[in-house]
């Protein structure tokens, strides 16, 4: 196998770079360009040494042996200062050198999930933790990255494959008197395991949202304040403000940070019925995109007639609080008068939308998660079937067991590692 490096920490100028090296001959190389390496899990301060001898940098050494590494195999940081030119010239020597070459994107990552340091949930978790601007989207990271659902999975299929074990050895004993029922251990076992199942495929909707964001539409009538109200909750001029009805014609999007949650807010074109064919084609864009969204922030009088309903969670205010005079559930994005009110709202209301999030947070993970409570459904409609059919539900239980090996990465999964590890930086 060869010996990878490239630097870890981000490119360009910075006050210090890290470069990591990892596989069978990383303790070679650092003998070999430090003249002396640090002993295992210790750093130590040495000159880096050219092909010649001279010397490229001074650095921080820290050497950490396989298979207590992140990768499981061999590992050395070399921590150099941060130019350009330094980092430059260290890849440079360490391209030179035989079976040693620069890593691909996420390698180091792969390997550490090809010697079981990770498994594939926390791989993700590992990535969203890198991409995590929110402090919503940090914790959640770092629960997946903790190991917590691949805990729980494991757990699952014990449990499943008890269930099988106790179906399976009565089919063994099918011509002999079995002195324990095993229907009720294996009933409880399953009721158990699906409802589990069933609720934590249920918390990757709102897990989703934690971690791509929340939406929120503002919608109202054309020329309600709503890409005024959007600018002042955005704290900059992000939409085209003007008295003149429509100025609005497709969807604008700000994101932000609301209390740690990640929202996109979304400006609509005003809500008319419309013989203008652009103008048109925007009010249908606003109607799709607000019956999508999380929340919605409506502009509107009391007795204002709306295209859409309000939900039960939905926010209504009444628009131009500075000309109308109203002090009640007004609002002005001119003057600022009900945005910290509202800000505090939509944060209350997403906050208790979160509230049921889960550890599983991608797609797959709910595709996994049900698939394996299908095959538990299976399961429970051919145990009513009696004895008789206990093989095909101990095989039923099989697929469900396969189902959660893959969420986690033990089969199955090799069409899903190219497309994952894409998504890391060289050096990850």
């Amino acid at each position: 196998m060869d010996t990878i490096f490239a630097q870890a920490s981000a490119p360009g100028r910075a006050g210090v770079a890290v470069i990591r090296i990892s596989g069978p001959r990383a303790f070679a190389i650092a003998e070999k360009i430090t003249g002396k390496r640090p002993k295992g899990r210790e750093s130590a301060l040495r000159n880096l040494r050219g092909a010649e001898g001279e010397v490229i940098d001074q650095a921080l050494v820290l050497s950490f042996p396989g298979p207590n590494s992140f990768t499981g195999e061999d590992v050395v940081e070399l921590q150099v200062h941060g130019s350009i030119a330094v980092v430059r010239a260290m890849l440079s020597l360490l391209a030179t050198l035989p079976e040693t070459r620069m890593a691909e994107a996420g390698e180091f990552t792969r390997r550490a999930l090809e010697n079981e340091k990770l498994d594939l949930v926390q791989v993700e978790g590992l990535a969203d933790l890198i991409e995590a601007e929110t402090e919503a989207q940090r914790k959640q990271a770092l629960r997946v990255l903790s190991g917590h659902l691949g805990a729980r999975v494991e757990e699952w299929r014990k449990d499943l494959i008890r269930a099988a074990a106790l179906l399976e050895a009565t089919i063994d004993f099918a011509d002999e008197e079995v002195p324990v029922d095993v229907t009720p251990e294996v009933d409880a076992l399953l009721t158990k395991v699906g409802k589990e199942l069933e609720a934590e495929a249920r918390g990757t909707y709102v897990a989703e949202r934690v971690r791509n964001g929340f939406e929120v539409a503002i919608i109202g009538a054309p020329n309600a304040g709503k890409s005024t109200l959007l600018n002042a909750l955005a704290g900059r001029d992000a939409a085209i403000t003007s008295e003149i009805a429509g100025t609005t014609r497709d969807v604008i999007e700000v994101r932000m940070d609301l209390g740690g949650l990640p929202v996109t807010l979304l400006d609509t074109a005003g809500l008319r019925d419309s013989d203008d064919k652009i103008e048109a084609i925007g009010i249908e864009r606003a109607i799709e995109r607000a019956k999508a969204a999380d929340l919605r922030v409506f502009l509107a009088a009391p007795d204002e007639t709306l295209m859409i309903a309000p939900e039960p969670d939905d926010i209504v205010v009444r628009p131009k609080a500075d000309l109308s005079g109203i002090e009640e559930s007004g609002i002005s994005g001119k003057t600022g008068q009900g945005v910290s009110e509202l800000i505090a709202r939509v944060q209350t209301t997403l906050s208790a939308k979160s509230a049921s999030i889960g550890l599983a947070t991608h797609e797959r993970h709910r595709v996994a998660l049900e698939q394996a409570v299908s095959c538990l459904v299976e399961v429970d409609v051919i145990l009513q079937r009696g004895p008789d059919f206990y093989d095909l539900a101990a095989a039923e239980l099989r697929f469900a067991i396969r189902a959660l090996e893959t969420l986690v990465g033990r089969i199955d999964v090799e069409n899903l590692l190219d497309e994952i590890f894409t998504s890391f930086c060289v050096g990850k």
